[in-house]
């Protein structure tokens, strides 16, 4: 072999293995973020406690858990989708832990009311963790454990994840666009109020404590 064609073999040679190493590391970049699904009832008010969590990188209220694709919030709420209200939460492991997710999760909802939570009464508003992986699913049984020690019985299902359909435009980031209307509705409701008799001191607590910058 020439030299000539040595030389061409191995820049051929680095090249793959230079682009083999970029290509290794975009995938490593778009794994930086996992996705938790949660179910608390309405997903307005499951929103902005996530949002203020140093690691989370953005949330998104949906439908998940029934069989209609891309339902409307009319057919959600008709109860006849077999569809939650859900909130999907973006966020990097790195910095915020799936456990701590669901700590903030459980002190944002009633574990005990099965028929749905606070004022909201439907199916579309049971409480459910979608868990999207086997390490999801340990984290999250074992939290619910932790909930049934302490209160007994936990209306809270555990499921898999499936397909997530995101709501509305208007019903995103809805606390902050129509912050008047959101916290008359959370009042009305009484949500805080029943918070602070489930969860005493802690209601709120936890997210409060992680609160970015």
């Amino acid at each position: 072999m020439k030299f000539t064609q040595i030389l061409r073999a191995v820049f051929t040679i680095a090249v793959v293995v230079a682009t083999t190493g970029i290509v290794h590391a975009a995938d490593k970049d778009t794994k930086k973020t996992e996705i938790a699904t949660f179910a608390g009832g309405c997903f307005w008010c499951m929103e902005s406690p996530y949002d203020f969590v140093k690691g989370v990188k953005s949330t998104t209220s949906g439908y998940t858990g029934g069989t209609v694709k891309n339902p409307t919030y009319e057919q959600v709420s008709s109860g006849k989708t077999g569809h939650y209200e859900t909130m999907q939460v973006e966020f990097d492991p790195s910095v915020v832990s799936y456990e701590t997710l669901l700590l903030v999760y459980w002190h944002n909802i009633n574990p005990q009311q099965s028929d749905g939570q606070f004022c909201d009464h439907g199916s579309q508003y049971r409480p459910a963790i979608f868990v999207h992986d086997d390490a999801q699913r340990a984290a999250a049984e074992a939290s619910k454990k932790e909930m049934e020690k302490r209160f007994g019985s936990v209306a809270v299902t555990i499921l898999p994840a499936g397909e997530f359909y995101p709501a509305e435009e208007y019903h995103q980031n809805y606390c902050t666009k129509n912050s008047d209307e959101y916290h008359e509705y959370r009042e009305l409701c009484g949500r805080d109020r029943v918070l602070k008799e489930v969860w005493g001191d802690e209601a709120g607590v936890a997210q409060a404590k992680m609160k970015s910058k």
